[in-house]
């Protein structure tokens, strides 16, 4: 009712601290970037949505991603196979080689980047959201419950002292 009140324009609302008005519009801010950063990180780590989606049912699921090869490893290994069928000996085997070595290698690193961004970026990102920014959401509810309890005392002894003046004022 009190909060009905209040968005209708009749009832008063009691204002918080204007340091804590800051806070907590600093809160959503953090929140809503975290969010972005989170999710922009995870498209550029792996581009293709139906791996991600895959990726986060095995997380949901508590069970371990199965190891992906990435490009340049798949690459690599065609360089290799394609090398070996041309022949180790010829300028063009030779160079496929290593070419492939190179790309093995930089597939390898690829792998090594992606999975440390994953542990020591996303995972304190999503440890923020879901850890930390619920128990604010939690706090702010119960903050704005009891604000509005108070309000609402505020508002039945405002409406008694009027009865008791109007009582006083015609007797």
């Amino acid at each position: 009712l009190q909060f009905t009140e209040e968005k209708l324009g009749q009832a008063e609302k009691t204002e918080l601290d204007a340091h804590f008005e800051n806070l907590l519009a600093r809160a959503d801010c953090t929140k809503n970037w975290t969010e972005k950063i989170l999710r922009q990180t995870e498209v550029l780590l792996q581009p293709n949505p139906s791996a991600r989606v895959e990726e986060f049912l095995y997380e949901k699921l508590d069970r371990k991603v199965p190891s992906r090869v990435t490009n340049g490893e798949l690459l690599a290994q065609y360089m290799t196979e394609a090398a070996n069928d041309f022949g180790p000996g010829t300028p063009y085997g030779k160079t496929l080689i290593k070419v492939g070595e190179t790309q093995r290698r930089l597939g390898a690193a690829e792998r090594e980047f992606i999975h440390s961004a994953s542990i020591n970026f996303l995972t304190p990102l999503r440890n923020f959201l879901e850890g930390d920014w619920r128990t604010i959401s939690k706090e702010r509810r119960i903050l704005q419950n009891r604000r509005l309890d108070l309000d609402a005392c505020k508002a039945r002894v405002k409406k008694a002292k009027a009865a008791e003046a109007k009582a006083a004022v015609t007797l």
